[in-house]
């Protein structure tokens, strides 16, 4: 889903970059603002277990591949602004060190898997522990549905950019990324789930951190 240089236009990638720079600029302030101590180092382990992640493909169908992204592991545990920083600060360091996208379309990627992907999954992560509540796994469940819609979300952000850019037609975009991205989003669901059942159990007040 990291889109490389040259497949989007001047007035995309550039409108995309002043979105996200505004964006990120916003999570930093809140997140200097509210970020309790404790979560400190876990900003630090969240970012490099996003890191270590991401970098594992795995494959999907038609030859395709994909891999983990972690917005919303990244918001539960560390709240929507710290949450986009990590991812941020985890897109920035695959960009200019490994190449994994490209400079121009840093803006794009950080909007698609960092706001989007991190901030909106917030929200869909707490509608849906509202609507869990508190019985055994509300975690796990609101975890895997935000993690699954976080991946098809943010692809479809992606196929909307690219028509946008005059790379490929809109719908044929639309269903190759959503349909790709539908069975990737289970594989994000699940390592969701599971990270934030295992937190729950080993340290529970991890999740109990102010978090904005």
């Amino acid at each position: 889903m990291h889109i490389p240089d040259g497949f989007l236009d001047a007035k995309t990638w550039g409108s995309l970059w002043v979105v996200s720079a505004a964006g990120v600029g916003l999570a930093a302030r809140r997140a200097d603002r509210s970020l309790d101590d404790r979560a400190v180092p876990l900003l630090g382990v969240t970012a490099a277990f996003i890191f270590a992640a991401q970098m594992l493909n795995f494959p999907v169908a038609a030859g395709t591949s994909g891999h983990f992204m972690g917005g919303v592991l990244a918001a539960a545990l560390l709240g929507p602004a710290s949450g986009a920083l990590a991812m941020t600060s985890v897109l920035a360091v695959q960009c200019l060190v490994f190449q994994d996208g490209g400079i121009t379309a840093l803006g794009a990627n950080v909007f698609n898997m960092a706001i989007a992907g991190s901030a909106g999954g917030w929200l869909a992560y707490q509608a849906l522990l509202a609507i869990a509540g508190r019985r055994k796994g509300a975690r796990a469940f609101a975890g895997f549905l935000a993690g699954w819609l976080s991946i098809v979300i943010a692809s479809l952000l992606c196929a909307v950019e690219l028509a946008a850019s005059g790379t490929v037609p809109l719908k044929p975009a639309l269903a190759a990324m959503g349909g790709v991205h539908a069975l990737i989003g289970l594989v994000e669901g699940a390592v969701t789930a599971g990270v934030l059942g295992f937190v729950a159990k080993v340290r529970p007040d991890l999740l109990e951190l102010r978090k904005i």
